[in-house]
């Protein structure tokens, strides 16, 4: 179904983006990387061949997105598909944390977002396409020890359901993927309290959805041309409960996340 299709893909080098650039080129479509880490990228496109593009982007800066489209139009001259990927997480108290490490975080998550749906959309209407962007269960559920994180991602949710809404009419998918814990790296590159990457994660990675496992379901729901897309029976129950019983959710996340090693609540 995505044969010859154009996929944009940001945070493309690792992790979700990467299990997703690999599930496109397996379904025979055009696939743009885009990322920091231009020596990832253009390694995967040679694993990949000429249907797949690098493109190296900082999505905190607009022009750099600006450019992410220009490319994929010059190669392939049209887009279908736009996943926006790229994000960074934190790990530190509010009390402890620089106003620069809210800041980096809403920078990534939340403006990289609106950046690159911005350029994108003109063409994503004329293909009757799909905006998609990676959210988080932090989304729905605030986390203790990630304000900046959750913030960005609550800001994420409410601008792709103001930019359904717009474009009700219009022909477009518009989805919100919320995976519940993946096995990724983000939270090795998590930022501390001082903006510094915490470099270790404190969670066990090998009891996760894997991120191919969340390609597999980005793929069904872009197909199935959902909204919403929750992963994870912890991510659902977290969801649900936390609608009617928010003061009990209060006391099980925070226990929750004061079980990690290192914990900051500690």
């Amino acid at each position: 179904m995505f044969k010859n299709k154009t996929v944009i893909i940001t945070g493309a080098s690792s992790g979700i983006g990467e299990a997703t650039a690999h599930y496109f080129i397996k379904q025979g479509a055009n696939v743009v990387l885009a990322a920091r880490n231009i020596v990832k990228l253009e390694t995967l496109c040679a694993s990949f061949g000429k249907k797949a593009l690098a493109v190296r982007a900082d999505v905190c800066i607009e022009p750099d997105c600006k450019i992410i489209i220009e490319k994929t139009l010059e190669k392939f001259g049209s887009i279908d598909i736009l996943v926006n990927n790229a994000g960074i997480s934190m790990r530190a108290l509010f009390k402890d944390a620089e106003i620069t490490v809210l800041k980096q975080l809403m920078d990534v998550n939340f403006w990289g977002m609106v950046y690159c749906t911005k350029f994108a959309l003109p063409y994503i209407l004329e293909s009757k396409g799909s905006i998609v962007s990676i959210s988080s269960i932090a989304g729905w559920r605030g986390l203790p020890g990630r304000t900046g994180y959750s913030a960005s991602k609550f800001a994420m949710q409410g601008f792709m359901e103001a930019l359904r809404t717009e474009n009700i009419h219009a022909g477009i998918q518009v989805l919100t993927v919320c995976p519940g814990f993946t096995a990724s790296n983000i939270r090795n590159t998590a930022l501390n309290n001082e903006g510094q990457q915490q470099g270790e994660s404190p969670r066990d990675e090998s009891s996760m959805m894997t991120s191919e496992a969340v390609a597999l379901h980005i793929g069904n729901a872009i197909l199935a041309r959902k909204k919403t897309l929750i992963l994870t029976t912890q991510g659902k129950f977290t969801v649900l409960l936390n609608k009617f019983f928010p003061s009990l959710m209060d006391k099980i996340v925070y226990n929750h996340m004061a079980k990690e090693k290192d914990s900051p609540f500690k």
